[in-house]
């Protein structure tokens, strides 16, 4: 899995941002994109009753590999923020919540979506970024290979960020890195940031599953293997994989 590593930047933007870090592979990827743009970046989580709760031991582990494997971007890496939004999980009859079979609905959208969310965590995000000075916000949202949640799509976090820097009298700016990139993309991207070393930290430490399965050991990381979480990584992970074995 060796890989050309990128060269570094030699001068970060002078900015600070915030990362919505999960501990997926998503967020994950993000995290590396932000510390190789900016010269700080912090971290925040949300507990929100979510039932993949070990997500949130996850992304320790990956902060801690990134600190430890990745010198050049330790010195940006600054706060990790874990915020109590257990009422999300009061209000909000999902199968993220609620311990029932994953399934489709009516609406066309899958159980597991959790309405407001995204809103929600980028809201206090920006709260907790216009406190300790961070202006860029940083998600892993995605509208081109998603299960089609509604406040992952780039015109609702455009509308989001228009809101915030009106409400808050400050302008607020959301990066989304990987809103066009499909899941082989995104193996492509961690590649090209970190090479083989984030690709295996991403494999090995990160959370995706839906189910918080651990016990499991595919080649593209831990999971169930069944659940649309673990379905979008491992066909990401095998398009980028054969993708690589053609060049």
């Amino acid at each position: 899995m060796a890989s050309s590593f990128p060269p570094e930047q030699v001068a970060p933007v002078p900015r600070r941002a915030l990362v919505l870090f999960s501990g997926g592979q998503d967020s994950s990827t993000c995290l590396a994109w932000a510390l190789s743009r900016y010269e700080h970046v912090e971290t925040v989580a949300f507990d929100y009753g979510q039932r993949h709760r070990i997500e949130l031991d996850a992304r320790l582990r990956v902060r801690e590999g990134v600190r430890a494997r990745f010198t050049r971007w330790s010195a940006r890496l600054g706060e990790d923020h874990l915020l109590d939004l257990a009422v999300l999980g009061q209000v909000s009859d999902t199968a993220l919540t609620q311990d029932r079979a994953i399934a489709m609905q009516a609406n066309g959208l899958p159980n597991t979506f959790v309405p407001g969310r995204n809103l929600l965590f980028l809201t206090l995000a920006a709260a907790l970024g216009y406190r300790r000075g961070l202006d860029v916000l940083v998600g892993g949202m995605c509208e081109t290979d998603f299960s089609g949640y509604p406040d992952c799509r780039d015109d609702a976090i455009k509308a989001q960020q228009v809101a915030l820097g009106l409400g808050m009298g400050t302008r607020v700016l959301i990066e989304t890195p990987l809103m066009w990139l499909d899941k082989a993309q995104t193996w492509a991207l961690a590649d090209s940031l970190g090479g083989a070393a984030l690709v295996d930290l991403i494999v090995e430490e990160s959370h995706t599953c839906y189910l918080g399965e651990r016990g499991r050991r595919h080649d593209w990381g831990y999971g169930c293997g069944q659940c649309p979480a673990c379905a979008l990584r491992a066909q990401g992970w095998r398009r980028w994989r054969e993708g690589r074995a053609a060049q």
